[in-house]
């Protein structure tokens, strides 16, 4: 039947060209970019999961995180959006196999070869974990091989985003991953951080030493209860000859408590370099399943075949469903709850033991029995852990984290079975930093598994300026305090020592802490302050020349003449003696070089007395002799036009006119 999607184009860029893989939650095409005439693979939800708001929404939350992923080893997310009533995901197209195909048909890998797949796959699991991003589904269906050897992690977010729902209608908030490959912490308390990714990573290094899964069984609890109360064997016990540095490895990884196992996979990663160093094992490209000798070549499966996986991304066969009472659509599916009809197929890799027949010995009929009483306690545990999950158990309550600090707010969630999501940390005025200024959800009842989203303190925003910015010129200084959140305003100041046009100083202080769009002083230099000029009137000349010099001015002199003050004293300053005057500029001195002279008028033939009235109103002296009698000037001296200093005498000579 021909899938009505395929032909489609999504947002006018890309089309559909052909169905990969299809399962319970998406169908993977090979689509092509319109936009950059290029093959990817588009991933299409599920159409019930696409009609629930709060997966979609969580789908397109961990899509973006996925795309902030870029990493060799890694799976590239180009985009993601809805069109058509189809919520899509744009991922890069990788020709090859998984690694799930690889070991159906090698059945094992050898250790060298296993380290060769294990290595890039830690590689892009590290650079998740660095990224805040945990993978929660690490499986040889999500590891790439391309033809060429490059091995890639894929479906970074798809299952966080499923986990962390906790409210979708198909799922009804239960655990979805694959059993074989669930941590301990994830079976129990639906909580994974990257050592969760750890302990995956350990389990497929198990698989591929031995071509199979640690544990298996009949039901997805059968095998969950190994998870959590049996240690993974070692692989030497099935392979011997496996080296006894790379059981420790296996188990130190796998180990059930979280806290002892590798931080990350940036360790685990660190571990295996260091296992290969104390081996000398030597690097092996990343077996392909290629030969140029053809099929025939490749080493057959030691296990029983088992339904291909189709391409990582859409629900595997592997994929089971815990605490849901529906399978997931499309492949092999398995059910935690609900454990009457089941299928019969291997679970986790193993095929079930076959049942006793009758007439056995009674040593087996013995074992047979044993067998069916076990049967029986792991059932009524079943039901008992169905009852209280379907119940109450799947619920907890939301703690109160509003002024915890990080760590406590982080250990308080997960003690609760909840999810820690740090989304931003923001300035707070009122909260110190570390602590949580809000959480959402804050309180209440929450599925367990639920992302309670924390936005946590960094303390009150504050901004100081900086100390080397005083004796800055002023345009330096604008351009620094353009990536300080305060509003300057600049200033003029005089300063004897900052030259013109750099700042002198801030108000406030430099290094004083300020708030956002806080106002602060400026003070640009407009060079030294203005000086009043000194009286220097009477001083001597050279007296008067040095201690206007000795204030920064420069001095000019000129001459006058003055009645009042003596020769060579200073008779006029100019600035007048009081005012301003710029620091270096000029100052003229006028230096007296004596009395004022006049130019003797001539009164002959005058009067005497109106002789005498203009005589002295030149400032002359006079003097009068009488020759015979007479009232009128006959001679004067000295005589008219002649110049002298003020104040000299004139002799008049009178007679008879």
């Amino acid at each position: 039947m021909t899938d009505p999607v395929v032909g489609c184009v999504l947002e006018g860029r890309y089309r559909l060209e052909e169905r990969l893989a299809r399962g319970g939650m998406s169908t993977v095409y090979a689509a092509t970019d319109l936009r950059l005439h290029r093959t990817v693979a588009v991933k299409v939800m599920a159409e019930h999961l696409a009609h629930d708001p709060t997966f979609v929404g969580r789908f397109t939350r961990e899509a973006r995180a996925a795309a902030m992923l870029s990493h060799p080893n890694v799976v590239s997310v180009s985009d993601q959006g809805s069109d058509q009533g189809l919520v899509f995901l744009v991922m890069e197209l990788v020709r090859g196999r998984t690694l799930r195909d690889l070991l159906q048909a090698r059945g094992r890998l050898t250790v060298a070869e296993a380290f060769a797949v294990l290595e890039p796959v830690l590689s892009g699991l590290a650079a998740a974990h660095r990224a805040g991003i945990v993978h929660r589904d690490v499986k040889p269906e999500n590891v790439l091989i391309g033809h060429d050897g490059t091995v890639k992690v894929a479906d970074f977010g798809l299952a966080r985003a499923v986990v962390g729902t906790g409210q979708t209608s198909h799922t009804g908030g239960m655990l979805i991953g694959t059993v074989a490959y669930l941590s301990p912490e994830q079976l129990e308390r639906g909580r994974a951080d990257a050592r969760s990714d750890v302990y995956a990573a350990g389990l497929v290094l198990f698989e591929m030493l031995t071509g199979h899964p640690p544990y298996g069984g009949d039901t997805p609890l059968a095998v969950a209860y190994q998870h959590v109360h049996h240690d993974v064997p070692v692989p030497s016990a099935e392979v011997p000859g496996v080296p006894w540095q790379v059981d420790e490895l296996v188990t130190r990884t796998t180990r059930r408590e979280p806290a002892v196992r590798p931080l990350d996979a940036g360790a685990f990663l660190a571990d295996l370099e260091d296992v290969r160093t104390d081996l000398g094992l030597a690097r092996v490209p990343v077996p392909t399943g290629r030969s140029s000798a053809g099929p025939a070549t490749i080493r057959p499966t030691n296990r029983p075949p088992r339904r291909q996986q189709t391409e990582p991304g859409a629900a595997d066969p592997g994929t089971e469903v815990l605490g849901s009472g529906r399978p997931a659509r499309g492949g092999r599916t398995s059910m935690l709850p609900g454990m009457g009809a089941g299928p019969t197929t291997d679970v986790g890799g193993r095929r079930p033991a076959p049942a006793v027949r009758p007439g056995l010995a009674p040593h087996l009929r013995r074992r047979r029995a044993r067998l069916a009483l076990a049967v029986v306690l792991l059932l009524a545990v079943t039901v008992g852990a169905v009852g209280w999950w379907m119940g109450s158990g799947r619920w907890t309550q939301v703690p109160s984290l509003v002024g915890a600090d990080r760590a406590a707010a982080e250990d308080l969630l997960q003690g609760a079975g909840l999810d820690p999501v740090f989304l931003d940390e923001q300035f707070s005025e009122t909260v110190p930093e570390g602590e949580v200024i809000s959480a959402d959800p804050d309180g209440g009842e929450a599925i367990r598994g639920t992302d309670v989203e924390l936005v946590v303190s960094r303390g009150p925003e504050r901004f100081t300026v900086p100390p080397e910015l005083v004796g800055q010129p002023i345009e330096a200084v604008r351009g620094a305090l353009q990536g300080i959140a305060v509003v300057p305003t600049e200033v003029p100041d005089y300063d004897d020592e900052v030259p013109v046009g750099s700042v002198t100083g801030f108000d406030p202080e430099p290094g004083t802490e300020l708030r956002r769009d806080q106002p602060v002083t400026v003070y640009v230099s407009r060079g030294r302050a203005p000086v009043d000029v000194p009286n220097v009137i009477g001083q001597a000349a050279d007296a008067a020349q040095s201690n206007l010099e000795s204030l920064g001015f420069t001095v000019a002199r000129t001459e006058g003449r003055s009645a009042d003050v003596g020769t060579g004293q200073v008779m006029a300053v100019t600035p007048a003696p009081g005012q301003e005057a710029p620091y270096g500029s000029e100052v003229t001195i006028q230096v007296s070089i004596g009395v004022p002279q006049v130019t003797v008028p001539d009164v002959t033939g005058q009067r005497a007395s109106d002789a005498v009235a203009a005589l002295e109103a030149a400032g002359l002296e006079v003097t009068t002799s009488t020759f015979i009698t007479g009232d009128r000037v006959y001679r004067q001296s000295p005589g008219g036009g002649t110049v002298v200093d003020q104040g000299s005498e004139v002799s008049l000579l009178l007679s008879f006119g």
